[in-house]
């Protein structure tokens, strides 16, 4: 990382930052090209490793790709704030970021349920009685995550 003054290093502090989020993008290998797409998630951390969570419809183009090439990578960020300086005529942008890399895994008709329940809990304090009768139209995957990094630029941490 070229800033590493902004680096994130703590590995509960990439996880706050993920828990912040509400959206994640995936990029997928796509003939040579990144497929990206923004996706809902929810996350689970056993023994220090993080698994991301997502859901879909039963077909399309990134179930083609996962078949033809299961890695992935990943991309998250939240805390925008677009900051000016009127007298130096310049202006930034304060964030907090993820990225990461890992392989997905398809889920089975068992495991869907435990990873919907991961994902809603993501989006609602409370535990959300979503209808089950939706399980057997979506298709539910996860992201091994392998590799992760986080970055924050906020106007107190920079040096100048």
């Amino acid at each position: 990382m070229r800033r590493s003054d902004r680096e994130v290093k703590e590995f509960k502090d990439i996880v706050a930052i993920m828990e912040k989020c509400d959206v994640c993008r995936i990029a997928l290998n796509n003939n040579g090209y990144p497929y990206i797409l923004p996706l809902n998630f929810g996350m689970d951390i056993k023994e220090d490793k993080i698994e991301l969570y997502f859901h879909g419809a039963m077909e399309g183009t990134k179930y083609e790709l996962i078949k033809k090439d299961n890695r992935a990578s990943f991309e998250m960020d939240c805390e925008h704030k677009l900051v000016t300086e009127m007298e130096r005529g310049s202006c930034t942008m304060e964030y907090e970021s993820v990225i990461g890399q890992g392989y997905i895994e398809m889920l089975s008709d068992d495991e869907k349920y435990n990873a919907l329940y991961i994902l809603m809990r993501h989006y609602h304090q409370e535990d959300f009685p979503f209808n089950k009768l939706v399980m057997p139209h979506t298709k539910v995957f996860k992201l091994v995550v392998k590799n992760v990094t986080g970055k924050v630029r906020m106007k107190k941490n920079d040096k100048k």
